[in-house]
């Protein structure tokens, strides 16, 4: 485990090899689970600002679910997660011309309609956060659905730390992140 600040990272973002083939997997993570995307309680006002920018770039059924079902929901634990159709894909998501899901709010992004760019929880997947009094926790979400990219960044030597490089400087800033990068790849002594 690395203590960097106010975060315990597990070993395994250091450890295992990650890079997203959506050709193989096609956006899964944006269908498959229990719940939509996770919300932080900054981003639900984020939300509620942007979404009329954002709303362009959204399908019919996602715009209807966010109508009937509002711009996140709570869940039975208190937190927050995206809208989702029919229980399935997150309402911000879309399908390609190749069938690939891809997030309606970073297509709003990439096309200068919003400066929220997506959640962070889904710019930091396979990162899972879970906070703590006085830390935060990450730890490696191991998901079958994620196979190929575990296989693909081990072909082009990719740990995952390494892949979420900007979503990691996004959240937690450019010292916290080189301060990572030294833990891992210059060890001190006592942590060899």
């Amino acid at each position: 485990m690395i203590i960097i600040q106010e975060t315990v990272i597990s070993d395994d973002i250091a450890d295992n090899f990650f890079v997203c083939n959506l050709e193989a997997c096609k956006g899964a993570c944006c269908v498959e689970g229990d719940l939509g995307a996770p919300l932080e309680e900054p981003e639900l006002k984020i939300l509620e600002q942007e979404y009329a920018n954002i709303k362009p770039f959204l399908t019919d059924a996602g715009r209807a679910a966010i109508e009937a079902q509002g711009l996140y929901i709570k869940d039975w634990e208190g937190d927050f997660s995206t809208t989702t159709i029919d229980d399935k894909e997150c309402a911000y998501a879309l399908y390609d011309e190749r069938g690939i899901l891809k997030c309606g709010i970073e297509q709003a992004y990439l096309a200068g309609a919003t400066t929220f760019k997506k959640p962070i929880s889904c710019h930091l997947y396979p990162i899972r956060i879970t906070k703590y009094e006085g830390f935060e926790a990450l730890n490696y979400d191991r998901w079958g659905i994620c196979n190929p990219a575990c296989s693909f960044g081990s072909t082009l030597g990719v740990k995952i730390y390494q892949f979420l490089k900007d979503p990691l400087i996004r959240k937690y800033g450019e010292d916290w992140y080189g301060e990572l990068v030294r833990e891992i790849e210059n060890p001190t002594p006592e942590k060899k």
